[in-house]
């Protein structure tokens, strides 16, 4: 649809984490490199879409976190024309990436670094575009949009597809996946993952991308969704309740559990009310690890005392 292509990155699980390959006119740019791992279906996806690595002219980066930007390096040596566009905040470790491969490390450790996300390698100085606040990367014609959205990070670009009617949203518009799908819709929730959650910046994000009244969302976690009005409202209510149950533990011994306590019970009772009918525990097993991170990125947030 509209030159758009999903491909599942393989990280984590099947259709845990996409990228997406745009065509027009016989070019071609990706919207995040997933990691080292994913560059065979990277080139895999320019063949299925008739194209030749000379014919990829981008790839834009909605962030630089790894399961988004990890492989970035290693896919631009397969595209000996494209130029890397990313957020003005996230160029350098782009250029230089043992920052970030350190604060993933102190994230997730060492060892599971290595494993998720393979050798992380830097791009060329003269390769990498700063995609400021209204930057638009010109795709044969096509026009899209770069947004400056922080909320889930500082250094986040939404892109917006005018072709499409659609945005391509990184983590900023929460994440969506399909096993949660039900007769009421897509179930939705926000990513809070460490270090630099805003929860006002995420609602002024939100709002920002849906006065462009767009059609779709393409979320890296995971997919197209339609229902955008609905959905965004879901994440506006769902990031107020985070906030209220991260204070209410902040001063606790034992916060980290009682926070993944309650998000677990308020996203499996939002997931139950829409119509979702898997059982509990099997919603949890799935969010298990969107838990974990949630609750450590919003207690990034209460020690900042952005509240």
């Amino acid at each position: 649809m509209h030159g758009i292509h999903t491909i599942d990155t393989g990280f984590g699980r099947p259709t845990f984490d996409a990228a997406y390959l745009v065509v027009e006119h016989g070019r071609g740019a990706f919207i995040d490199s997933g990691t080292t791992h994913s560059l065979p279906r990277f080139l895999e996806a320019i063949q299925a879409a008739d194209l030749e690595p000379k014919d990829i002219d981008w790839v834009i980066l909605t962030h630089v976190h790894l399961d988004h930007a990890g492989g970035a390096g290693q896919l631009m040596k397969h595209l000996p024309y494209a130029k890397l566009a990313v957020h003005p905040r996230g160029a350098r470790h782009m250029i230089d990436p043992s920052a970030l491969i350190a604060g993933a490390a102190g994230v997730y450790g060492e060892e599971e670094v290595r494993r998720s996300y393979g050798e992380i390698v830097a791009v060329p100085t003269e390769r990498v575009v700063e995609a400021g606040d209204g930057f638009v990367v010109d795709l044969a014609g096509r026009a899209l949009l770069c947004l400056d959205t922080p909320g889930h990070a500082r250094h986040h670009i939404a892109i917006h597809d005018d072709r499409a009617q659609a945005f391509f949203t990184g983590d900023i518009f929460g994440l969506s996946y399909r096993e949660l799908d039900s007769p009421g819709g897509a179930f939705i929730i926000p990513t809070t993952s460490p270090v630099q959650f805003e929860p006002a910046a995420a609602h002024q994000s939100i709002d920002r991308m849906l006065g462009f009244e767009p059609e779709a969302m393409f979320l890296t976690h995971y997919g197209r969704v339609t229902e955008v009005a609905r959905l965004a409202n879901d994440l506006h209510e769902v990031i107020d309740a985070m906030v209220v149950i991260a204070k209410r533990h902040a001063a606790s011994a034992d916060r980290q559990q009682r926070i993944e306590t309650d998000f677990a019970d308020l996203y499996v009772d939002r997931a139950q009310h829409q119509g979702v009918t898997m059982p509990r525990e099997d919603i949890i097993c799935l969010l298990k690890i969107d838990i974990r991170l949630n609750a450590q990125g919003i207690i990034v947030w209460l020690d900042r005392g952005a509240h």
